[in-house]
């Protein structure tokens, strides 16, 4: 009298689902496809209207260079009015900007070693007026995120 039941594993609800009818709107800032051996960013090139020379010639020194607005076609976009960087692809005072990756890396382990020597710095000035009749704490680096009550 027992009967048959499918075995849960076999049931998916993804089955169940309705198709999403959801809208989404459209990032203001779009991603272009990833290139191998590429990394993209967004640099800012002018604020309230003002070009922002001093902070283009830093980022074009590390190693930022414009996107051809020909390169990315999936991004759709229309050139700023008066734009001073013709034929890339600039939105609202931000251009897209692609350096090597490995070049970026290099950048990337730069500042995380800047970063490093500035806490071990201010670890040592702290441990510095350690007393061995009342020792101080050593700092504890690690952090942890939770989420709920638990």
């Amino acid at each position: 009298m027992s009967e048959e039941r499918t075995p849960r594993k076999n049931t998916s609800r993804k089955a169940d689902e309705r198709p999403s009818d959801k809208w989404i709107p459209a990032s203001t800032l779009p991603d272009p496809e990833p290139q191998d051996g590429w990394v993209f960013r967004w640099v800012r090139v002018s604020i309230l209207g003002q070009p922002d020379n001093t902070h283009v010639s830093q980022m074009f020194r590390e190693g930022w260079e414009p996107c051809a607005a020909e390169e990315h076609p999936e991004l759709k976009l229309q050139p700023d009015v008066g734009s001073r960087f013709e034929g890339n692809l600039e939105v609202g005072g931000l251009l897209l900007c692609k350096a090597p990756a490995e070049t970026m890396a290099a950048r990337s382990e730069h500042f995380q070693k800047v970063a490093n020597d500035q806490m071990n710095s201010v670890d040592n000035n702290f441990m510095r007026e350690n007393d061995p009749r009342m020792p101080l704490l050593n700092p504890e680096r690690s952090t942890r995120t939770t989420f709920g009550r638990n």
